[in-house]
């Protein structure tokens, strides 16, 4: 082999793991986002145009908060409820809100 092809050869193998890197740097990142804990919060609430219904005693809603206690901080909590519970467009927002509250807080 020529000297041109193993720095060629090599140039490709050190971007090939740059990419790589950069690949599982973004996946790490990805899960942690508030917009997706907003949409997980939301695709768990079972409700009608009135009410959330299934808040108390849903243990994959308290899995979810101790995920949230780890990985975000304790002033973006709040947002969280509060934009899932707006995505479900129900007419007791503010009382699906505080029983929310009081799941996280306990």
């Amino acid at each position: 082999m020529k000297s041109t092809e193993i720095d060629r050869i090599d140039r490709e193998l050190r971007q090939a793991r740059k990419k790589q890197e950069i690949i599982d740097k973004r996946l790490q990142n990805r899960g942690t986002s508030i917009g997706d804990y907003i949409k997980r919060l939301n695709a768990l609430l079972f409700h009608d145009q009135k009410k959330i219904y299934n808040l108390k005693g849903n243990a994959d809603i308290q899995t979810l908060f101790a995920e949230m206690k780890q990985n975000i901080p304790v002033d973006q909590w709040e947002i969280v409820l509060r934009k899932a519970v707006r995505e479900t467009k129900v007419e007791n927002r503010d009382q699906a809100l505080g029983e929310l509250k009081i799941l996280l807080a306990g």
